[in-house]
């Protein structure tokens, strides 16, 4: 169950955080998350998602101490990363709402610049690695640098005006992901180039902003396990695009909250609705 001051809490920032088997790595990374989130100029809150893990992240993040950035919990039973950030961002209802990883690989100075966008009617919010002025570490291997390239490329024939869309840094207009989101098919590390396209689908305009961003060692994408449903997703997508006819764009979405999901539609996170808790 939620935390009575979840309960109370009117956050107009909610950041969610997908987690699988993060309970190593999350409590140094949330706890700088906690940190940055109630500095910024307006009200913020934390949704962990815990991504069928298999080790103790879920009683991690029940256990989080009480303190000005309320933290809860939904439970994912489905693994991805893209079923976890759905059920997430569909468990929000803050005016604004994204995501950044559970290893805050992109620096959280990037936030400021975020939130002072979105509050200046800027629909989506997207950190890049590939701006100039961007500062990035990077320790992967040549094949994956390869791999990488390759995937960009064809990113860029989904989401054209996007230079980057696997950083793991999006902040949004609340109603625009939240309707976004909803129809999201892609469940795997794929999924940010569909959530983007349904935005611009929606009518909205993408901006970006550099980061500084750091390769933290312990991330879950193996190129061996995981590039041929990568791949195979972004061709699937590519394939939708073109299929779908050529009509009118619909208006962002402006309404406070959008509407509950219905139960009996097919949904990413399979089984029981995710379930949402906070500290005890």
């Amino acid at each position: 169950m939620a935390s009575a001051g979840w309960e109370n809490h009117q956050a107009a920032l909610e950041i969610v955080v997908p987690a699988r088997n993060e309970a190593r790595r999350l409590p140094e990374g949330l706890a700088g998350l906690c940190r940055k989130a109630a500095a910024l100029p307006l009200s913020a809150a934390i949704v962990v998602v815990d991504s069928a893990s298999t080790d103790g992240t879920g009683d991690l993040v029940r256990g989080w101490p009480r303190g000005p950035v309320p933290v809860r919990l939904v439970r994912c039973e489905r693994p991805g990363k893209g079923v976890a950030v759905r059920a997430g961002l569909l468990a929000t209802r803050a005016p604004f709402a994204g995501f950044c990883d559970a290893d805050m690989a992109t620096e959280l100075s990037a936030l400021d610049t975020a939130v002072s966008l979105l509050a200046a009617g800027h629909p989506v919010v997207i950190g890049s690695r590939a701006l100039g002025e961007s500062v990035v570490e990077d320790r992967s291997s040549a094949v994956r640098r390869v791999g990488a390239a390759v995937f960009r490329a064809m990113a860029r024939q989904i989401v054209p005006d996007a230079t980057d869309t696997q950083c793991g840094f999006k902040f949004f207009s609340g109603p625009l992901v939240r309707a976004a989101v909803q129809p999201l098919r892609t469940g795997g590390f794929a999924f940010d180039i569909e959530l983007l396209a349904n935005c611009r689908r929606l009518g909205a305009t993408l901006t970006e902003i550099p980061v500084c961003w750091r390769d933290v060692a312990g991330s879950t994408f193996s190129v061996v396990r995981h590039s041929a449903a990568v791949f195979g997703d972004v061709a699937a997508l590519w394939l939708r695009t073109r299929a779908e006819p050529a009509a009118g764009r619909a208006p962002v979405p402006r309404a406070p909250v959008p509407r509950e999901p219905d139960p009996r539609e097919p949904a990413l996170c399979e089984g029981p609705r995710p379930a949402v808790t906070g500290p005890t």
